[in-house]
């Protein structure tokens, strides 16, 4: 485990304070590609094929080459998608799921919808994905569970630990589980996302790296069996139409969202590339400014911490995301400026009241719980400009001179 290796970006002094910042600006990828936009989905709209059909169908093998998988099947949401992934592989009533009590609800309201409970690992405090060790222990602790899957979180663009986990997930017959919402493009030992288990789950939510204009999903799976099984279950258990084999639901991807995400699949390398290059910005301009810890000093007492992520992990950063004293307070500052900021998450998964019923308490995860109280998302998106986070990191700096 170490820290993000910085590279050699120059320090660039912002000469106006008074530039705003915005969190996300979705307009500036949209005019790059414009044209390409606007005639694919004029395509759709000329063929009258706006359910799956030949786009989809398109999308589904180019997204399966890329992340080199057997299969990739379109559906309507990333929620969908990991309920989807989970309902293939038999997850129901009785059964237990293990993930992250700190990522997004939907994560645990999949484990829910289909019957199954719950049960949490806690966090590694320097990464903020799911802690094999934490892992390991809870399932030792738990013998009257009947775990049936594991399902770790890419968090903000960062694979977990996938070495110890598919080793915990073997040693305890468990099936893997991807949430690879987060995760379009990263990497685990050179592998992609979505490739590292058995199933995973995609969201194409406007905010993704990956992203589309509206809701959309996906399942990925080397399982052709698994794969046929999705297809039946997102059209409502139908081989064909009229015909239906199981019960099934309406989860399927239509031919405009697909048409958006086949230009944008093109670019997703080079977004990519260039989100990390702004992160190893970051890194430097924080230093530079003297909100780490310096050599010495104890990192907690820091102002700022920036997380790690593990050698073998390909960052893609979704976001990035720093840990800091007084983090409410900082992000007032920082909104007053008109330099946006976003927490992920406040509340942890265990709090939150509709979880009330499986009986965690403040306390239960000290690390998540921890990480809810002072991780800050600062801007980052491609098309964001050297000028801009030095805005940022040169308020961030004022706020704790």
């Amino acid at each position: 485990m170490k820290k993000q290796i910085l590279t050699s970006p120059p320090v660039i002094h912002s000469k106006d304070a008074s530039v705003s910042v915005p969190f996300l600006d979705l307009s500036r990828q949209f005019k790059s590609i414009e044209k390409e936009i606007l005639t694919a989905v004029s395509a759709v709209c000329v063929s009258q094929q706006y359910i799956l059909g030949p786009e989809v169908s398109a999308f589904e093998k180019e997204t399966a080459a890329f992340l080199g998988v057997a299969e990739a099947i379109g559906c309507a949401n990333g929620t969908d998608a990991l309920w989807l992934a989970l309902a293939a592989c038999g997850i129901g009533s009785g059964d237990s799921v293990i993930t992250t009590p700190f990522t997004f609800i939907a994560t645990a309201s999949a484990i829910q919808r289909v019957g199954a409970r719950p049960v949490f690992a806690d966090i590694d405090p320097e990464t903020l994905n799911i802690s094999p060790a934490a892992t390991e222990v809870m399932i030792n602790r738990s013998r009257s569970a009947r775990f049936r899957a594991l399902l770790p979180v890419h968090l903000y663009g960062l694979c977990a630990n996938m070495d110890d986990l598919d080793r915990i997930a073997e040693r305890f017959k468990l099936v893997m589980i991807e949430d690879a919402a987060q995760a379009f493009g990263a990497t685990w030992r050179g592998k992609r996302a979505g490739s590292l288990s058995p199933i995973a789950a995609f969201s194409f939510y406007p905010t993704k790296n990956l992203n589309c204009a509206g809701d959309g999903g996906m399942v990925t799976t080397q399982d052709l069996a698994l794969a046929a099984k999705v297809k039946l279950l997102r059209n409502y258990g139908s081989p064909k139409r009229y015909y239906h084999e199981e019960t099934g639901w309406n989860s399927r991807l239509d031919s405009i969202q697909a048409a958006i995400l086949r230009v944008k699949l093109k670019h997703i390398d080079k977004w990519n590339k260039k989100r990390a290059e702004r992160a190893a910005a970051y890194d430097l301009l924080l230093r530079s400014a003297g909100l780490l810890a310096k050599p010495g000093v104890t990192e907690s007492l820091a102002p700022v911490r920036i997380l790690a992520h593990d050698r073998h992990a390909g960052h893609v950063y979704h976001q990035y995301v720093i840990r800091c004293q007084r983090r409410d307070e900082l992000r007032a500052f920082l909104a007053e400026r008109k330099i946006g900021s976003e927490v992920y998450y406040p509340l942890p998964i265990h709090l939150q009241k509709v979880y009330s019923y499986l009986g965690y308490a403040p306390g239960s995860f000290p690390e998540a719980e921890a990480a809810s109280a002072d991780v800050l998302a600062l801007p980052i998106f491609p098309e964001i400009t050297a000028e801009e986070q030095a805005t940022v990191v040169n308020a961030i700096s004022e706020f704790y001179t």
